[in-house]
């Protein structure tokens, strides 16, 4: 009985696939109803990992694949052929010890179904002739007939071909082409080609998916891909000549061959082609983070094409750690300052990587010159050489940053200067993972640096004298922060025992604590204890930002956020306020989240004195002379719940999010001074009036205080149920 015109052919949805720590495909979501459909992409997409995973055999981390309505995601091999789908793999793989007839009678399911060994060779005469030869005697083009020939004897629903042309003649080129499109018109069966060549991939499908980075990156008409070079050559690397390029020796800066690689990377920034049906998803990318099935999810809104670039292009963290330092900086400036810290690192016998950041324009003899660094800017390196210099340092900034991203092989990052040289360097150190040395010799180490390094891992060195020159001071500084990243360097563990440690260690969760959900915390690490590694963080702005940026490192397996009274403070104005981006990091990673709303009963403030004369009214509680509490109103919690609501709605990993009816802290418990029920209500009945729930994002009710024994068993059992089982170690 045929297949209900309502379910599609292939249905893929949110697979992510790896390699080790390499994160190959990464939440590929594609539909087949009918016909044929063509993924493209560069060497080193994911295409062929994308068809092996299909087919069975590779094994998917998380996520589904449906032939015909029909979960095959856990199959092996074997039995997903039998469900209907045949595979012609990359190079044919044809048996070169067989013949002909003898690979095709192997082949054969049966005596049921269209296809049959005599119908083959009538459809493929020249098979019919050389029956009697071997794999081995064939010509290329004559073994993609046998490999499809092969594929087809099973009668499939779905044929899965990856680069059908690739290595055949112009001619037989077009032979597979025909053959193609009228299999897709005359047979029962549909097709997902995976194919480089634009010009057959836009000929047989009508809709053509983009895969860049293991991502679908887009879909879009098939003849608007074929129609515009302009568009496969930023997309896809195709389509451009040698005669493109400008000599070096002619580069000025806003009009490099730089600029022009940097605007393929920015992916059609300026084009208004919405209509493009782009099919643009999260990413996770590394190991211990868990994907999700997201069937039942809400659809999300297109994000913007700087955004996906953003991610698109991210390296996975395995290749981002190597074992050379980084000088950057300012040479037109600092240059004899750098170059010392290069010779002296290199007489260590680290490998150096210069990289200039300077925004006067001059010529560079670093390894990497500003054009370079700059050329990674959204809006291209005119955007960074301009005549404010403020502007340009913070254009520079963001395009070292940029840079840092898609750097391979780090061992880590130094540099010397003022406070412009310490803007651009931090820039680009607070974009590498935490554990990858950072060092920063300069002038404002001594004051407040918590701009320049966030919630990174710098290592702020004052530089005692300003940074301008070789003497008895600088020699002795310059030289100790040379040799203290040459040992970091060299104590950085091997890739060997990276992974060894990986395979090893506990799985880490983050914690949020603040002083009055400290029962709570410490109840919890206490029961994770023996298969988490947990690592608490105190909920003062820092630490929020602290733990999500080891979540965007890939350090984290999940998330116990159940402090989270930065909001609070970000919301109404207090001193250990978030930033915007607070639960970013599980917006990003889909690790699986539990959270809570514990202190936001609360916002903090400096000694009594320092708060701002229009709360002199509000409640207060003097935590000690330097920390004031404000027990937040009813009006203010609806604030902060629909806020907090939004953000969990940006969440397509595993998520519960648990409300404590009897208080959000130890201040709010009955008969103690934040005790409020009706401002608590505001806030639960804000968050689950604007939080869409879905099988993966649900939201609880606890009757009990956030620290009592029944919300802490109510929080474990949400974390054990979106965690996925752990593997018993030896």
């Amino acid at each position: 009985m045929a297949e209900p015109k309502s379910r599609p052919a292939l249905q893929i949805s949110d697979l992510h696939v790896y390699y080790g720590e390499s994160h190959a495909v990464q939440g590929v979501s594609l539909t087949l109803e009918r016909g044929i459909i063509s993924v493209v992409g560069r060497n080193g997409m994911g295409k062929t990992t994308l068809c092996n995973t299909i087919t069975g055999l590779k094994q998917a981390r998380s996520g589904s694949i449906r032939l015909a309505g029909k979960e095959i995601s856990r199959l092996p091999p074997h039995l997903i052929n039998r469900a209907g789908l045949a595979y012609v793999p990359q190079g044919r793989r044809v048996w070169p010890s067989l013949t002909v007839d003898e690979t095709l009678r192997l082949a054969m399911h049966g005596t049921e179904g269209g296809w049959t060994l005599e119908r083959i060779y009538q459809t493929f005469p020249r098979l019919a002739e050389r029956r009697r030869n071997g794999g081995a005697q064939l010509s290329g083009g004559e073994q993609q007939m046998l490999a499809i020939s092969r594929a087809l004897l099973s009668n499939p629903r779905l044929l899965v071909m990856d680069e059908p042309t690739e290595g055949l003649a112009p001619v037989i080129v077009d032979q597979v082409r025909d053959l193609l499109i009228r299999l897709a018109a005359e047979e029962d069966v549909s097709i997902l080609v995976i194919e480089q060549n634009i010009g057959v991939a836009t000929a047989v499908s009508e809709q053509v998916a983009i895969m860049v980075n293991g991502r679908i990156l887009r879909m879009m008409d098939a003849r608007d891909l074929a129609a515009d070079r302009d568009l496969q050559q930023r997309l896809l690397g195709v389509g451009r000549h040698s005669e493109d390029d400008v000599p070096p020796s002619d580069e000025t800066p806003g009009d490099t061959a730089a600029d022009r690689v940097a605007e393929v990377f920015r992916i059609e920034r300026h084009r208004e082609d919405a209509s493009a049906g782009e099919l643009l998803r999260a990413t996770t990318s590394l190991p211990n983070r868990w994907g999700v099935d997201l069937s039942a999810a809400r659809p999300q809104a297109v994000k913007p094409r700087e955004a996906v670039a953003e991610e698109v292009f991210a390296i996975p963290l395995s290749e981002r750690i190597g074992r050379t330092a980084l000088v950057a900086g300012t040479f037109d400036t600092k240059g004899v300052e750098l170059r010392f810290i290069r010779d002296r690192l290199r007489a260590k016998g680290i490998t150096v990587k210069t990289v200039d950041l300077s925004t006067s324009g001059k010529p560079s003899t670093a390894d990497v010159s500003p054009l370079q660094v700059a050329a990674m800017h959204r809006g291209g390196s005119s955007a960074v050489f301009t005549n404010d210099r403020g502007q340009s340092v913070a254009a520079m900034s963001e395009a070292f940053g940029r840079w840092v991203e898609r750097e391979r092989g780090i061992g880590g990052i130094i540099s010397a200067g003022g406070s412009g040289g310490t803007s651009l360097a931090t820039a680009g150190m607070r974009r590498l993972p935490i554990g990858i040395p950072k060092i920063m010799v300069s002038t404002v180490a001594s004051g407040d640096v918590g701009n320049y390094v966030g919630a990174s891992d710098i290592l702020m060195m004052y530089s005692v004298s300003d940074v301008q020159g070789i003497n008895a001071i600088s020699e002795q500084v310059l030289g100790n922060a040379a040799h203290a990243l040459a040992g970091m360097i060299a104590g950085l563990p091997a890739a060997e025992q990276r992974e060894a440690r990986r395979r090893h260690a506990r799985p880490t969760v983050g914690m949020t604590m603040f002083g009055v959900t400290t029962p709570l915390v410490q109840a919890l690490q206490k029961r994770l204890d023996g298969e988490y590694d947990c690592l608490v963080f105190h909920a003062t702005g820092t630490g929020g930002r602290s733990m999500e940026n080891l979540a965007d490192s890939g350090f984290l397996a999940a998330m116990l956020d159940v402090t989270t009274t930065e909001v609070a403070d970000l919301i109404v104005g207090g001193v250990f306020a978030a930033t915007e981006d607070r639960f970013g990091a599980a917006i990003r990673s889909r690790l699986p989240y539990v959270g809570s709303v514990g202190a936001l009963d609360m916002v903090n403030f400096g000694p009594r004195d320092t708060v701002p004369a229009k709360f002199a009214s509000r409640k207060f509680v003097i935590h000690n002379p330097n920390v004031t509490l404000m027990r937040t109103t009813r009006d203010e919690n609806r604030q902060i719940g629909q806020w907090i609501g939004e953000r969990l709605n940006q969440m397509e990993g595993p998520v519960r999010f648990l409300l404590p009816e009897g208080g959000v802290s130890l201040l709010d418990a009955p008969g103690r001074p934040f005790h409020d029920p009706e401002a608590d209500a505001a806030l639960f009945e804000a968050i689950e009036r604007t939080i869409r729930q879905t099988p993966r994002r649900k939201l609880e009710r606890v009757k009990a205080n956030i620290n009592d024994p029944l919300f802490v068993d109510a929080a474990l059992a949400a974390f054990a149920s979106i965690m996925p089982r752990l593997e018993r170690r030896a």
